[in-house]
């Protein structure tokens, strides 16, 4: 997984540049409780699974991501 994906995984915009003053802090407290929406790496809508133990997110072009629990 790469340290600095470009886009944001709960809301899908992009990370490095701020859309009229949205910074993201609040997709970081909301990634705290939910999983990620959105693929780090091409901001694609990813199809999303949770079950009460676990979940996990695919994204079409990049595959699986898991919860490690």
């Amino acid at each position: 997984m790469d340290l600095n994906p470009p886009y944001c995984d709960h809301c899908g915009h992009p990370l490095a540049q701020a859309d009229g003053g949205h910074t993201h802090e609040a997709c970081q407290a909301a990634r705290a409780l939910e999983p990620p929406r959105y693929c780090p790496q091409c901001g694609r809508r990813m199809l999303v699974k949770v079950t009460p133990h676990a979940w996990s997110s695919r994204c079409s072009q990049h595959g699986l991501t898991t919860s490690t629990r």
